[in-house]
């Protein structure tokens, strides 16, 4: 197995913070008003017409226009036709490169031809679908278990929080505790009961809007980074059901939008034992992108439960998994007795979909391919080329932005809206934080929309992905359209 890894030096997350703390307090840097009209008029409005069209006809149907949250671009979302190795193109046929990489999984770069021709073997031969066993489902797990030495055992989901959901039930099923502790920020899928503290740290329940407050009586978060609030809510929890489990995002939350410390997966790996908690690891981007052993690997940690996504069904649907120690997967047999324990009550989960021959076809040839090619370095070094282009940019033009990556998930920061967090000992500070972070994010949005119209398709204008299809040529290129944005780059005018 390939042992290398995406990162090739750390970055200094004390440094990074202490950059943004800087970002956010200095006023909002944005496209100039001008450059992002004519960038309406003369891109989207000419250049984009049968997108415009297409989105037109489809917001009468869909709500809001488009089925992910990620394909919403201002002013319209554009509809892409074609994605081939790091590049996308849209219905009008206009070139983009493809920083998005369908939010992470693409680790090989987009549509490769080495798992597309396997994809069509079995679609000639078994289909998409039996609703039984296939061999694949023992591969891809095989595959999974063979590279993370924590996973003795695999189940597959049908999406990354599908895998979140179960490992909840399977925490409180193996410890008899009822709380869950997550990091604050950090997104763990969109169910009920982790709908909390997303995004902004300390936000709690303010963003899961539906979400009836009691299914948060036993969801707690604490603060990125932060090992002493964690065992404090750990102690706390001693004395109100005791905590099941503590959920990170190993880099931060929000793939790394808050870096945390190299030490400190360490640390809360150290608390969990300490307090009876199960360590969850959220590797939806991280798993098979920093590299085949997983962020875990790299940072040396052995948690209880791994959840994985995107990557392990190579970007086709059905991407969702669970592995972990064999303690705990007990919890997951199917069928009838299977864990040859009948004590056991096993977490209840399902899905008729979940494994089937596709999925798990596609993620094991991509996995495989992945592994002897050695993407994950390849991708990093491709992540360190594009952040220390960023960073020469961002000097140019003397921009307060910041730029850093943790190999292949690189991020720019340009109003630093991800980087606020609420205080809940000074309530009366939410509606400013709030505020703050909705009017930075419109201006998130416009830098989006300068991006693309220059051929740089990004996650929300701020995160940007790597794959190993990139070139450093490839690299350089993408920099010289992010220098025609920085070079449009303005103070905010005063409304």
């Amino acid at each position: 197995m390939d042992t290398r890894f995406a990162i090739a030096e750390y970055h200094d997350s004390a440094a990074i913070n202490k950059e943004l703390d800087e970002l956010i307090a200095k006023p909002i840097y944005t496209i100039k008003p001008d450059v992002l009209k004519k960038y309406e008029e003369e891109y989207y409005e000419k250049k984009c017409v049968k997108s415009k069209e297409l989105y037109t006809q489809a917001r009468e149907i869909i709500p809001g226009g488009v089925q992910h949250n990620l394909a919403f671009n201002y002013p319209f979302p554009l509809a892409f036709t074609k994605a081939d190795g790091a590049y996308l193109y849209d219905a009008d046929g206009n070139k983009y490169f493809d920083f998005l990489q369908a939010g992470g999984p693409t680790v090989l770069g987009s549509n490769p031809k080495v798992v597309r021709e396997q994809v069509f073997d079995l679609l000639n031969t078994c289909g998409p679908s039996t609703g039984l066993f296939h061999e694949f489902e023992y591969k891809l797990a095989k595959k999974i278990s063979d590279s993370v030495e924590t996973v003795d055992m695999f189940r597959m989901q049908g999406s990354g929080t599908e895998a979140c959901m179960t490992a909840v039930r399977v925490a409180r099923l193996a410890t008899g505790n009822k709380n869950i502790l997550k990091m604050g920020g950090a997104y763990h899928g969109w169910s009920d009961q982790l709908g909390y503290g997303i995004r902004v740290p300390g936000s709690k329940f303010t963003q899961a809007h539906g979400v009836p407050l009691y299914l948060f009586k036993h969801t707690q978060e604490f603060f990125p980074g932060d090992l002493d609030d964690l065992e404090r809510k750990l102690r706390l929890n001693q004395l109100r059901g005791g905590t099941a489990a503590v959920f990170i995002e190993p880099v931060g939350p929000e793939s790394g939008t808050t870096p945390v410390p190299y030490d400190f997966n360490k640390g809360v790996e150290r608390l969990c034992r300490k307090y009876g908690a199960l360590l969850v690891f959220d590797e939806v981007v991280t798993g098979f992108r920093i590299g085949m052993a997983g962020a875990q690997g790299y940072f040396g940690v052995s948690p209880d439960l791994t959840i994985f996504g995107k990557v392990i069904a190579g970007g086709y649907p059905g991407a969702g998994g669970l592995g972990g120690k064999k303690e705990y997967m007990k919890y997951l047999g199917a069928g009838l007795d299977s864990t040859g324990d009948k004590k056991i009550h096993k977490a209840f989960t399902g899905g008729t979909m979940t494994a089937n021959p596709l999925s798990c076809c596609a993620g094991y040839y991509t996995l495989e391919e992945i592994d002897k090619t050695n993407a994950c370095q390849k991708a990093g070094q491709m992540g360190d080329r594009l952040t220390a282009g960023l960073k020469e940019l961002i000097g140019k033009y003397n921009l307060p932005f910041v730029a850093w990556n943790e190999g292949s998930i690189c991020h720019l920061e340009t109003v630093g809206t991800m980087h606020y967090s609420i205080n809940w000992k000074k309530p009366w500070t939410i509606p400013g934080v709030l505020s703050a972070t909705s009017e930075r994010k419109t201006e998130m949005t416009h830098m989006g929309c300068a991006y693309m119209a220059e051929g740089l398709v990004t996650l929300a204008g701020s995160r940007l992905y790597t794959s190993a299809a990139y070139t450093p040529k490839m690299i350089d290129q993408a920099l010289a359209c992010f220098d025609k944005v920085f070079a449009n780059v303005a103070v905010k005018p005063e409304a």
